[in-house]
């Protein structure tokens, strides 16, 4: 589906709002994942909800790649996305999942939630830091 609009800005926010009549004809509900292509700039996301409006959040990285900012002209092209949301483990960390049986609460996260904890381990700088972190996420998933 297809549809023109501009750059939602709300304070420090910036996203796509999708029409009803859109996020009906998609079918996925009121907060499907979606594939989404902004002026030709593709990307996964969630459609969210704020204020009353079905939202795609459109992060500041995203409008540093595109060069795009709020109240700008965007054209989208949008479509339900039932492809599964991968999120490459390193190993230590999968590891240290294993040890403790969680493994199987760690993959119960988000997408997002799993793309964070990631995140988290692989910012860290030194050697002893990144094991902190392990094992501090790890101790979480603990029933």
């Amino acid at each position: 589906m297809r549809f023109d609009t501009r750059l939602l800005l709300q304070g420090k926010n910036t996203g796509i709002e999708v029409p009803p009549e859109i996020l009906t004809e998609l079918g996925g509900g009121k907060r499907p994942a979606v594939r989404v292509v902004v002026n030709g700039f593709a990307f996964r996301s969630t459609v969210g909800a704020m204020g009353g409006r079905a939202l795609i959040p459109f992060s500041a990285d995203k409008r540093a790649q595109t060069g795009l900012a709020g109240g700008d002209p965007i054209s989208v092209e949008i479509s339900l996305d039932d492809a599964p949301r991968e999120v490459a483990v390193p190993d230590d960390l999968a590891a240290a999942l294993a040890a403790l049986d969680v493994r199987e609460a760690f993959e119960a996260l988000s997408p997002s939630a799993r793309k964070a904890q990631v995140a988290e381990v692989e910012g860290a700088v030194g050697s002893a830091t990144r094991t902190r972190r392990i094992a501090r996420i790890a101790a979480k998933l603990l029933p």
